[in-house]
């Protein structure tokens, strides 16, 4: 708590600071110009630059505040009691040299560590995870991770020099840094969309700290993916005959694209995949929840820039260096259980591959959970069973 007044009182020192010295010199200005207009234009100007300033100072105030004091929820029990074991962090740490954002929620903070790895790149899942698989809190030590380039954790990195291997590293950092605080020896991980393709990256290469990989919306080929997403909306906008999406899928051309526009050209299909999945009433609960993530506790209000600065800007940067990556190719081979948790009707990411991946995979023990009211998220549109069919699979490792 001292730390966070003391950064508060930072902060507002350095903007009350900077705000004396503009006031310096606009007053210096007014000063000569006194000669050159009359008292009540003076005074007029003077009044407006005093709204200036406070408005300034204000709106400072307001977001120095919105970030020092964004927080997670208490867990509270039936009896709205807050259980003696809890726990509820919000917590900055260091991982190799790179300042990032976790949560931390549970029941009991005796109970097994369960990482949860977000999607994007460039996503924060912190808000959406508390709100969609709450119940988890009861069975783990539930951890969210705002990756570098997203939500909190937007400025720990430049966003020119993320690479796959930088998730990888501070994917590996975190774990190490859960099992030393918690004393335990594994961890479980869930990964969503490209979060699935993290989490199998880091059970390859780092086995003995899982005891076993959930991927959800799995992915395996990232320009198969693209290419067939693409193909995916132009068959359905051509079936609608929706001569706008047509013409800005054929003015963009066929994936993968490189450059500055990526996520712009991408988000052309994507949105209208995901948009054809909401519509699709075979699938519950669909679509992501953005305004109530957004206005969670978790996120200050730079964060909440940040939310969206993620998607576009890390996003943009990162995706065109998955498209070399095939699952099928070098992570044939893996030392713990891995199950997929796959949506019947999604076409974001194609069960189809996930299939041929799961056929050619040698591990442990592996499983393909179907759910069949789902499309990209299980997690959010059947959140009852994804909870169910985890605890299944993850009870006794």
């Amino acid at each position: 708590m001292i730390q966070t007044i003391s950064l508060l009182l930072l902060i507002l020192v350095s903007v009350i600071s900077l705000t004396t010295v503009v006031i310096l010199l606009i007053w210096r200005l007014i000063a000569e110009a006194t000669n050159r207009t009359n008292k009540k234009q003076l005074e007029r100007l003077r009044r407006s630059v005093v709204f200036f300033i406070t408005t300034v100072i204000l709106n400072s105030g307001i977001i120095a505040l919105s970030q020092v004091f964004a927080s997670t929820p208490k867990i509270l029990d039936k009896k709205q009691n807050i259980p003696p074991k809890s726990i509820t962090e919000l917590a900055k740490i260091e991982l190799n040299g790179r300042k990032q954002w976790i949560s931390i929620r549970g029941f009991d903070d005796s109970k097994p560590i369960l990482l949860f790895l977000a999607g994007g790149p460039g996503g924060t899942q912190m808000a959406a995870v508390r709100h969609d698989l709450a119940e988890l809190e009861k069975h783990f030590i539930v951890v969210g991770w705002d990756q570098p380039g997203s939500g909190k954790s937007y400025h720990a990195q430049a966003i020119k020099d993320i690479t796959v291997e930088t998730y990888i590293s501070d994917g590996h950092a975190l774990t190490r840094y859960l099992t030393q605080r918690f004393g335990q020896e594994k961890i479980y991980l869930v990964g969503e969309s490209w979060g699935s393709a993290l989490g199998i990256f880091l059970v390859d290469r780092y086995p003995e700290y899982y005891h076993g990989f959930i991927g959800t919306g799995q992915m395996v080929d990232f320009v198969e993916t693209e290419i067939l997403d693409y193909k995916k909306a132009m068959e359905i906008a051509r079936d609608k005959n929706d001569i706008a999406t047509l013409k800005k899928l054929e003015t963009n051309g066929p994936p993968p694209y490189y450059g500055k526009d990526v996520t712009w050209k991408s988000a052309v299909y994507l949105n209208y995949l995901s948009a054809y999945m909401a519509s699709d009433p075979a699938i519950h609960n669909p679509g992501y929840k953005t305004l109530r993530d957004i206005f969670s506790s978790e996120y200050g209000l730079l964060d909440k820039i940040n939310f969206f600065r993620g998607i576009i800007n890390t996003y943009n940067h990162v995706y065109q260096k998955l498209y070399g990556i095939d699952l099928r190719n070098g992570y044939t081979r893996l030392n713990v259980p891995v199950f997929f948790f796959e949506g019947r009707h999604d076409i974001n990411a194609p069960p189809s591959l996930v299939e041929e991946y799961f056929e050619i995979l040698e591990c442990p023990k592996k499983e393909i959970v179907w759910f069949e009211h789902s499309g990209h998220s299980p997690w959010i549109n059947e959140s009852d069973k994804f909870v169910e069919e985890l605890l299944l699979r993850f009870k006794g490792f």
